[in-house]
């Protein structure tokens, strides 16, 4: 069985996603947000540090920004969020609990450019689909990548749900300040004069 060894009490080892209870993981009931490739945390930080009364679970696959974020989250001492280093898109396919999450952060996925390795992209229809059922009705998908293709490739998929509708990116409320969301690879994108390319969706709500 797989096992990452905690470099802090914020780590959580994978074995404990099975059967996930989010009450369980964080010892409340408060409302759960997702971010999907966290890189160093400096999001992750900032909205958990704003949002002490929210749950944050962050995932990274790359183990040693997974390391760097852990440490990270452990030294400003914050005790609402986890670090998970897992394949993300298993994750929201087969273990996050349905009609649990408020928002799903995802910004800057790999975008695999070359044609033969799209196959390996995240955005598509399987993981969309689990993405509305793990969502509460009313709950927001926001998505940020760099890369103009795939950036319409998640447009495409994310429109083409019935379940889905389009919101304004720029929300404060969930960390976007005049559509800046200021991870680590936007900072750097702009720097680089790069165009950055936004979506947010909601999962609509029953009638």
């Amino acid at each position: 069985m797989r096992r990452v060894l905690s470099v802090s009490p914020i780590a959580v080892e994978p074995v404990r996603l099975e059967d996930l209870d989010w009450a369980e993981l964080f010892g409340n009931s408060n409302p759960v947000e997702v971010e999907i490739g966290t890189g160093k945390a400096g999001f992750l930080l900032r909205r958990a540090q704003a949002y002490p009364e929210r749950n944050f679970l962050g995932i990274e696959w790359a183990n040693k920004f997974y390391r760097f974020a852990a440490d990270r989250l452990r030294r400003w001492n914050v005790h609402n969020v986890r670090m998970v280093r897992v394949d993300a898109s298993h994750f929201i396919r087969a273990q996050c609990p349905r009609e649990s999450l408020s928002v799903l952060h995802v910004y800057h996925p790999d975008p695999w450019p070359k044609k033969r390795h799209h196959k390996r992209r995240m955005f598509q229809k399987p993981f969309v689909d689990a993405t509305v059922a793990c969502l509460i009705p009313g709950g927001r998908c926001a998505v940020q990548t760099d890369h103009a293709e795939y950036y319409s490739v998640i447009r495409e998929v994310l429109l083409t749900h019935p379940q889905l509708e389009e919101v304004q990116f720029g929300e404060p409320e969930i960390g976007v300040s005049e559509t800046r969301v200021r991870t680590n690879f936007e900072i750097k994108y702009r720097h680089e004069g790069r165009e950055i390319y936004q979506i947010a969706v909601v999962r609509r709500k029953q009638i």
